[in-house]
């Protein structure tokens, strides 16, 4: 059994210790903020300055995997979860009644709940583990390392202790200084992949009141202008958060931080409309969040690991912005495999390397090419203009095939190429267009005269 520390406490982290714990290594979790996810999640989410964490505060869906990881590894942290308000979606859930079942429908499913209820979950789960230390306030400022070639990392260094392990696993975050430890330290650097997106979100929590509607029927939780996209993310316990995004170089970004001109945009979008109509109590402040990147770094290169004893996970790994939603499902997937093959990553992280490429960075090259079009279209205002693919979309809310379709490749199940590429599903499309001839792509959001007639001079 291993000696394995982590440093960073956040999702990633602890799901990583909570499994090495169960699997028998001997796990320390060294995380430099003093205060950990608790009992009293409003007062967490909303009254917790983490500016470390950007998107602790923005909306999430927590997709497929996620689920699968948690019920296959810590079934008692998916119970809690639900215990918690977490909430089960099924992507067929929008017809109502389900079509004939088929293999892997079973996962089409997203927990809706703010982030802070899984890292309650996790963080409860961590504190009743007898393998698990979490040393909250402990702020790892070097790593203990050993010449070599490659060098080895044999521990971390926290205020004037350093902490032997046999496995380092960085999960600090996108702001990870282990990078330039690591180049301080005389090792070949880590190879790191970098793409601005020119993408800011924009958010505001509300909760539903006890008295009144709790539902707005069946409308999509998405919508759409030439200039912007507008969403909701229904959440735990009754909130949820309605999302606006747009072009980092957008004249009017600024003024949207005002809580009436950021409704005001908001209600000429259907999606957002339609809950906002609902009356909700409004719960938080305009949250932004911008100067986003997808940025990807690997602990090895083309000669092989550039150190050993030292593996990275989740947004230290990779992160990707949050328009698919990919962090913590990317994030959990890695802590599982680091907890099924931790002695032999240990020794040797090579095949570890390896599987994040082959796994993960599909991901994050997927995500990069979506970025760049839908930055270059938010910034350009430029209307949709390929019908099918239009079609392909808005087909998906008619037909289950097709929503199937769309549900694996969202919740990272299948590649877009495989999942939409069926006959069955090129069939059904087209006979949706046949019986659409005057389809045409357009959006259903505001006009650009619309929005700055909105914003204040």
């Amino acid at each position: 059994m291993a000696r394995v520390a982590i440093i960073g406490g956040g999702i990633s982290g602890l799901g990583a210790a909570l499994m090495l714990g169960r699997r028998g290594h001997t796990v320390t979790v060294c995380e430099q903020d003093e205060r950990q996810a608790g009992e009293d999640l409003n007062r967490d989410f909303f009254h917790w300055n983490r500016p470390r964490i950007p998107q602790a505060t923005q909306p999430h869906s927590l997709l497929a995997p996620v689920r699968t990881v948690l019920r296959a590894e810590t079934p008692d942290v998916y119970a809690d979860l639900l215990a918690r308000g977490a909430r089960e979606y099924h992507e067929f859930d929008w017809f109502g009644e389900h079509p004939p079942h088929r293999a892997g429908d079973e996962d089409l499913v997203t927990l809706r709940t703010r982030r802070i209820v899984l890292e309650a979950a996790l963080a409860a789960a961590v504190r009743r583990e007898r393998t698990v230390d979490v040393r909250q306030g402990r702020r790892v400022r070097a790593l203990a390392i050993e010449e070599g070639r490659p060098a080895r990392v044999t521990g971390v260094q926290v205020g004037a202790e350093t902490h032997r392990a046999d496995l380092v696993v960085d999960a600090s975050g996108r702001r990870s200084p282990v990078p330039a430890w690591l180049i301080a330290a005389g090792c070949r650097p880590p190879v790191v992949e970098s793409h601005r997106t020119g993408i800011a979100y924009l958010c505001r929590w509300y909760r539903l009141r006890a008295d009144g509607p709790r539902d707005p029927g069946r409308v999509k939780t998405g919508s759409a202008a030439p200039f912007a996209l507008a969403g909701v993310f229904p959440s735990d316990n009754d909130t949820f958060a309605v999302n606006l995004v747009l072009s980092t170089g957008d004249p009017t970004r600024g003024a949207l931080t005002d809580p009436a001109v950021f409704e005001a945009a908001a209600r000429r979008f259907p999606a957002t409309a339609a809950w906002l109509d609902l009356a909700p109590e409004p719960q938080s402040a305009v949250l932004a969040m911008a100067g986003l990147d997808n940025r990807w770094t690997t602990l090895a290169d083309d000669d092989g690991p550039v150190v050993t004893g030292l593996v990275n996970a989740g947004d230290s790994l990779i992160h990707t912005n949050p328009t698919s939603g990919h962090g913590v499902s990317l994030g959990l997937l890695a802590a599982q495999y680091l907890a099924t093959h931790a002695d032999r990553i240990a020794a040797d992280p090579t095949a570890y390397h390896s599987w994040t490429a082959q796994a993960l960075r599909p991901r994050f090259d997927a995500q990069v090419t979506a970025d760049r079009t839908t930055g270059q279209r938010l910034a350009e205002s430029t209307p949709p203009s390929d019908r099918r693919a239009a079609a392909l979309a808005a087909c998906a809310f008619d037909d289950p095939v097709v929503m199937r379709a769309r549900a694996q490749v969202r919740h990272l199940l299948r590649p877009a190429d495989e999942a939409y590429g069926t006959d069955e599903v090129d069939h059904r499309v087209t006979a949706w267009l046949d019986a659409r001839p005057d389809f045409s792509p357009q959006h259903d959001g505001p006009t650009r005269d619309q929005w700055d007639a909105l914003i204040p001079n």
